[in-house]
């Protein structure tokens, strides 16, 4: 139950306070005290971050006084996660992973957990699907060898796991997965929208108080799409999505959410026996099965994160025989392939009126930058005429409705990564082409519009 208010006597002066009046303060002035009422914090009360039973309460701070978050970063022991965070864990962040089953969620939290664990001490792995056995089992798989700091707990109820941490004090907490927790006070079934609710709101208190980094692992719909109530999602500081093929051992992490760092950067893993392992050159594993010659393939670059990235995309087209044409994209959004092949029939003379068109974007990964539109736009040109792509030919641009390039950010970067490659020529924006100075035996071609690039790579 909560305490009554008190009324106390505060000098308006130097905030001194005392339970009775008095007509002087110790600092010398009269008449300066004025009665207010104070009403403590209830200690049964865990919904705010502070914690007077614990002796956490809430004081604040002059923001020159507040350490910078970058200064407190954990290494996760891990590159392309550290890359996809914005440079490690931050204490007391609460991260979210979602993905769909068994594509390497926990995979990937257990072999970041055993790092962390050998380098910053104990780690608080709570499992609430699988036992201890079944952890242990994966842990002498992906991790080895033991992290004599990795502590497991098979346990669902949030009060029996918020006891543990107390007494543990671990440098990471790790909740597999959140969906399955519940807090007693609630008659609730987990997973349900107030247990989840409830259970994060908890664990962000315990990170936020303890200044203890705490990661989430969440199931996802059939949709695809995180499973629980929305307000998870705002609740937490970053959110990850882990995607992939499960026939390919290709795995992409990306961040949707980061309060610490950007969400346009990306990580690759391959999925292999022992585990997730990083891939270093991931533009390199994209362009592996490009011919040189082959009709309706053409190499295309975006820029994500801090770093370029080379892809495949291959176009195909046949005839209509019944009923309308149908357009299949995997990795590019339909409708911005219907807008280039509206923007091929009005402006370059190309009609797919008739023509069946299929789109793909080697290796499952979907860009979120426009710079490849030109790219699909000569693969599908290139398909319908039969003319042959060139393998050592790279295509970069945005394609307005004018029929126009726009220039693309971060060109000069993408040139110098194609040229590492070996490619030896660059079609690209104009404007992009006229500020750039090309490498040795990289040829660039600047082109103003669609017609232009389509001339230049048939030649």
């Amino acid at each position: 139950m909560s305490k009554k208010p008190k009324t106390v006597f505060v000098c308006q002066q130097c905030g001194y306070d005392t339970p009775k009046w008095m007509g002087q303060c110790v600092c010398g002035a009269w008449n300066a005290m004025v009665e207010e009422t104070i009403r403590e914090a209830d200690e049964s009360d865990r919904r705010g971050r502070s914690d007077p039973a614990r002796g956490f309460r809430a004081k604040a701070s002059k923001i020159s006084d507040v350490r910078s978050g970058d200064e407190s970063r954990l290494d996760t022991g891990i590159g392309e996660l550290n890359r996809v965070l914005g440079g490690g864990l931050t204490q007391g962040s609460l991260t979210l992973i979602s993905g769909e089953p068994g594509i390497g969620k926990s995979t990937l939290i257990l072999q970041m957990a055993a790092k962390i664990a050998r380098r910053s001490g104990a780690v608080l792995y709570v499992t609430g699907e699988e036992s201890v056995e079944q952890i242990k089992a994966r842990s002498d798989r992906v991790c080895g060898g033991d992290a004599e700091q990795l502590f497991l707990l098979a346990e669902t109820n949030m009060e029996n796991i918020v006891a543990v941490s107390d007494e543990l004090n671990p440098a990471l907490i790790v909740i597999d997965s959140i969906q399955t927790m519940y807090a007693s006070d609630l008659s609730s079934a987990p997973g349900s929208v107030s247990q989840v609710r409830a259970c994060g709101n908890e664990l962000m208190r315990v990170g936020k108080v303890k200044n203890v980094p705490v990661f989430l692992v969440a199931h996802v719909t059939k949709s695809g799409e995180l499973a629980g109530p929305k307000t998870i999602e705002h609740l937490v500081d970053a959110v990850l999505h882990f995607a992939g093929e499960r026939n390919h051992e290709l795995r992409i992490l990306r961040a949707y959410k980061n309060r610490y760092g950007t969400t346009s950067e990306i990580g690759a893993f391959e999925m292999g026996e022992s585990g997730l392992t990083e891939i270093e050159n991931l533009s390199g594993s994209f362009l592996e099965g490009i011919e040189d010659g082959a009709e309706g393939s053409m190499a295309a670059a975006v820029y994500e994160g801090t770093r370029p990235l080379l892809l495949e995309v291959q176009a195909l087209t046949s005839p209509a025989h019944v009923g309308f044409a149908r357009r299949t994209a995997v990795g590019v959004e339909l409708s911005r392939l219907n807008m280039i092949l509206a923007v091929l029939d009005r402006k370059a003379g190309v009609s797919l009126m008739n023509q069946d068109v299929y789109v793909n974007v080697v290796g499952g990964i979907k860009p979120e930058s426009t710079s490849i539109d030109l790219a699909v736009a000569l693969a599908i040109h290139s398909t319908c005429r039969g003319v042959p792509c060139r393998g050592k030919t790279i295509a970069v641009g945005e394609i307005g409705l004018t029929g126009d390039l726009r220039s693309v950010q971060n060109a000069e970067k993408i040139v110098k990564a194609a040229s590492r490659v070996g490619f030896e020529r660059i079609i690209l924006p104009r404007k992009n082409a006229d500020r750039i100075a090309a490498a040795p035996g990289t040829a660039l071609v600047g082109a103003q519009n669609l017609r232009e690039a389509i001339a230049a790579y048939a030649k």
